[in-house]
C-alpha cells in the first residue's frame, strides 16, 4: 500500500514512478530461461528472493543481497509478481521442496523468513517467554515461527479480530488488547513479575516498540523489524540498566532459504493460515482495498 500512497518502505525513484509492477513475495514455474543459467532449469519450482544486488560485493557474497550499495527491490524498483510472467536474474531463483504449494511459498519468504532469521538471531527456544506486538502478517508469521521453536508466545494487538486469530488459528498461549489494557503490566503478571525473555515488534508504532522494551526483563532481547522512520525511547531506563540486547532484523540471507522451508516441512507449520483471502489478479481493485481497510491478513495472487 506504500507504493499506491507514493510512500514506498523501499526503493529509489522508480519506486515513486507509479510504473513499477507490484508483487514482492511471488513464487511459481520457471518456463524460460537465459543462455548462461546453469542453476536453474525449465519446470522449476522457485520462491523469489526480493534483493536483487551486484553480485560481485562483500554483502552479496556473504547472502544478504539487500546490503549491496547498489541493491533494487522486485516489486518495488523492478517489476514484480503481480502479472503472469516475471523475469528475475537466476541467482534469485530459490528452489521449493515438493512438500510446499506455491500459496505457502509466497508466505515463506518476506513473512515467514524475516521473523524466522529474527527469532534465529534472539536465540528463541523452548525456554523462552515471546510477546510479538503487532499481529499483521509479519507478526502472525512471528507467532507461527515461535511455537514451532516452543516458545511461550504473547500476542499483542488493539484489533480484536487479530488477537482471537492469533490464539485460535495461530496458536498464540496469551493475547493481549494493547488499546483497552496495559500490556507491559499484563506481561509483566503473566511472567510473575519477571518480564518477557524477548520480544518483537512488528507494528512500526513507537508506543509499541516502548512496550517491547518495558516488557523484556534484565538481560532480555528486542528485535524491531515493523518500519518506523523515527520513534522516542529511554536509553537510561530501557536499555542501560538492563542491559537489553536490542537489534533490527530485516529478510534474510538467501543461502538460509533452504534452512526455512525445511524447518516449515519438518514442523508442519500451518504457514498457510497467513493468508486470510486469495484472489484472481483480474480482482486486484477489490483486493487491495479489503487489505488498506484491514479487513484482511495476507492476500495472495493466485493464478
Amino acid at each position: 500500500m506504500s507504493l499506491y500512497y507514493g510512500n514506498p518502505v523501499v526503493g529509489g525513484e522508480a519506486a515513486k514512478s507509479g510504473s513499477i509492477i507490484p508483487g514482492h513475495e511471488p513464487a511459481g514455474i520457471v518456463v524460460k530461461t537465459g543462455q548462461a543459467v546453469t542453476s536453474i532449469q525449465e519446470g522449476d519450482r522457485v520462491a523469489v528472493y526480493l534483493a536483487v544486488g551486484c553480485g560481485e560485493c562483500s554483502h552479496c557474497k556473504s547472502g544478504y543481497q539487500m546490503f549491496c550499495p547498489d541493491w533494487k527491490c522486485i516489486g518495488f524498483d523492478l517489476h514484480g509478481g503481480d502479472a503472469d510472467y516475471l523475469v528475475v536474474p537466476e541467482r534469485n531463483c530459490m528452489k521449493l521442496p515438493d512438500q510446499l504449494s506455491y500459496v505457502a511459498a509466497a508466505v515463506s519468504t518476506d513473512a515467514v523468513g524475516t521473523l524466522y532469521h529474527a527469532q534465529k538471531r534472539l536465540n528463541i527456544s523452548g525456554k523462552d517467554t515471546l510477546a510479538v506486538f503487532g499481529l499483521g502478517p509479519m507478526g502472525g508469521a512471528g507467532v507461527l515461527v515461535a511455537k514451532a521453536l516452543g516458545a511461550t508466545v504473547i500476542a499483542v494487538d488493539r484489533i480484536d479480530d487479530r488477537l482471537q486469530f492469533a490464539k485460535e488459528q495461530l496458536g498464540a498461549d496469551y493475547i493481549i488488547d494493547g488499546k483497552h489494557d496495559d500490556a507491559v503490566q499484563l506481561i509483566r503478571e503473566i511472567t510473575h513479575n519477571k518480564g518477557c525473555d524477548s520480544a518483537i515488534d512488528c507494528s512500526g508504532n513507537s508506543a509499541a516498540e516502548n512496550q517491547a522494551l518495558d516488557a523484556v526483563r534484565a538481560h532480555g532481547r528486542v528485535a524491531f523489524i515493523g518500519e518506523c522512520k523515527e520513534s522516542l525511547i529511554r536509553p537510561s531506563e530501557q536499555l542501560i540498566r538492563k542491559q537489553l540486547t536490542v537489534m533490527g532484523s530485516w529478510y534474510f540471507p538467501i543461502q538460509e532459504y533452504e534452512e526455512i522451508t525445511q524447518f516449515i516441512v519438518r514442523k508442519q507449520i500451518p504457514v498457510e493460515k497467513l493468508v486470510t483471502h486469495t484472489f484472481q489478479i483480474s480482482e486486484a481493485e477489490q483486493a487491495f482495498r479489503l487489505f488498506d481497510e484491514r479487513k484482511t491478513e495476507k492476500v495472495v495472487f493466485v493464478w
